[in-house]
Order: C-alpha cells, then sequence, then structure tokens
C-alpha cells in the first residue's frame, strides 16, 4: 500500500478531488479501496453477493462524504472505511445470521494427507461453528485482529472504542473461543497450546 494510501492528509486530498468532480482521483479511490471494502465484508458475511452489496454502499457513503471529509477531524479513509463495512456487516448478519466463515480460515499444510484434511476441515468447522455463536462485537474484533490481521490501535478506531476494549473484546473472544472447543480437543487432534493459536 503506498503512502497516498495510508497518509489521511492525502486520503482528504483525493476526496477533496473528487468531490471537486476530478475523475482521476475517484477512480484512484475506487481502486483503492474497493477491493479492501469487498475483502473484509466477505470475510465478515462468508458471502460474496451480499459483501458486493455491502462494498457498494460502503463506496457510496464515502462518495456522499467527500465533500465534508476535512469535518472526520483527520480520520484516515481505510480506517472509516472499515468502520463503516464492519458496521453494515454487523447489521446484515443480526437479519440473517449466516453460517460459516470463508474458505482458508484455518491455515492448510500445501501438501496434508487424506487424514490431515479431514482433521484439517473438521477444526475449519468446528471453529467457524463457535465464532458464529460469539457476541457480535467480539466476533467483529476477532475477525478484525485474527484474520484482518489489525493492530488494536486501528481497531479502536474502526469500532469506536479504546485500545484496552479492544484488547479485553479480542481476550473474551478467544477465550470464549476455547471454552466452545473445549469438548471437542481430543477429537479434533487439539492439545492446549494448539487451540489457542489456531485462530
Amino acid at each position: 500500500m503506498t503512502q497516498s494510501t495510508t497518509d489521511p492528509a492525502a486520503q482528504a486530498a483525493l476526496l477533496r478531488a473528487y468531490a471537486a468532480g476530478d475523475g482521476d482521483a475517484a477512480r484512484s479511490l475506487a481502486a483503492t479501496y474497493t477491493p479492501l471494502v469487498f475483502a473484509h465484508a466477505v470475510r465478515m458475511l462468508n458471502d460474496r453477493a451480499e459483501a458486493e452489496d455491502v462494498a457498494q454502499e460502503a463506496m457510496l457513503r464515502l462518495w456522499r462524504h467527500a465533500p465534508g471529509w476535512d469535518a472526520h477531524g483527520g480520520a484516515s479513509v481505510r480506517t472509516w472505511l472499515y468502520r463503516v463495512t464492519a458496521n453494515l456487516c454487523i447489521d446484515r448478519l443480526r437479519k440473517t445470521r449466516p453460517d460459516g466463515l470463508p474458505e482458508g480460515f484455518d491455515v492448510v499444510d500445501q501438501m496434508p494427507g487424506a487424514e490431515e484434511r479431514l482433521q484439517t476441515e473438521a477444526r475449519r468447522l468446528a471453529l467457524e461453528d463457535a465464532l458464529m455463536q460469539l457476541p457480535d462485537r467480539q466476533r467483529q474484533a476477532v475477525v478484525l485482529r485474527h484474520i484482518e490481521g489489525l493492530g488494536n490501535t486501528e481497531i479502536a478506531q474502526i469500532m469506536d472504542i479504546g485500545p484496552r476494549a479492544v484488547e479485553s473484546l479480542t481476550a473474551r473472544g478467544k477465550r470464549t473461543l476455547a471454552a466452545l472447543l473445549s469438548g471437542q480437543r481430543t477429537g479434533l487432534g487439539y492439545t492446549d497450546d494448539t487451540i489457542e493459536t489456531s485462530y
């Protein structure tokens, strides 16, 4: 990611240029942020069609906010879009509760044997079932931290909470996942160590 996509001042300048009718600025913003928004929505919803709708809505909201972007107090476009996308996804999750997480949530060895593939799939299914049982805010924090790989400071901005609250949500989410999976340790081939590091 280039500096212009992580520098709030450069992002604000692009948005001002877009608001003034600069087509190149609009194309640059769309090319940079639409894939990011779509990928995050897919991870949250596990439904590409729903994710496309969310990505479109999130980008439309960005376009609508462009003329008054400076009123956001120097907020990063990326952080703002993550927040909008996550909120749109949570709204949809609360309405529909879709099953499942994206394929590849668990890391799979490059050449697993049949038994290992079966165990990996069993772990993935158990983990996605457990994750779907988390409260929405815990699930959001765990997804942002352990799937998206964001730091606590950016997650705090996205979720509009403090970094300590992020740590608390993430820790509670991990503990809940471990508890939900604890009865399946033997069948899934987990040890006390692996169950904590599998997500």
